[in-house]
């Protein structure tokens, strides 16, 4: 595995360096599909096996990001491009896969919306993100996941899994 990122809270592993892409719309595709690629411009190219470890709880866990996994990048609403940049920022999208797949499988990381938060920041740092761009897109992710994406507490059965 390679070594990602660490820091006090979280590691972050890849059998691989992860292969993002974006999707191009062609004029021999169905409007379904060109739809889907609207709505999901970004693929991960091949399969890529992550190991996240808890520092804090002194957790490990395990999953694979199945190639052909399409996802939306940072989803940042064009209000806010000026000031933390447009969802197609390359510094976002390794960040953005990651934590997509977290929010559609809670139980990868036994629901811990707090964890998967962490995880965010972290591969933003890795990233380079710029700290206050960290900063607001770390709480502005953390507020969204409370308010509408089904996280429960840390530590109940039944993580609502969303199908995308």
């Amino acid at each position: 595995m390679i070594e990602w990122y660490s820091n006090e809270y979280a590691g972050i592993f890849f059998d691989d360096i992860p292969h993002v892409s974006i999707r191009y719309a062609l004029p021999s595709m169905t409007k379904e599909e060109v739809k889907s690629i609207e709505k999901y411009p970004f693929i991960n190219k091949k399969t890529l096996a992550v190991r996240l470890i808890d520092y804090k709880k002194d957790k490990t866990y395990s999953f694979i990001v199945p190639k052909g996994y399409c996802y939306d990048g940072a989803s940042i609403p064009r209000l806010f491009w000026r000031v933390i940049g447009s969802n197609t920022d390359n510094s976002f999208l390794i960040a953005a896969l990651v934590h997509d797949v977290l929010c559609e499988n809670h139980s990868y990381i036994d629901n811990d919306r707090r964890f998967s938060t962490e995880v965010f920041n972290a591969l933003l740092e890795a990233s380079d993100v710029f700290p206050l761009k960290r900063f607001l897109m770390k709480n502005s992710v953390n507020c969204f996941q409370k308010l509408f994406c089904g996280w429960r507490k840390t530590g109940q059965k039944g993580a609502e899994v969303k199908n995308g």
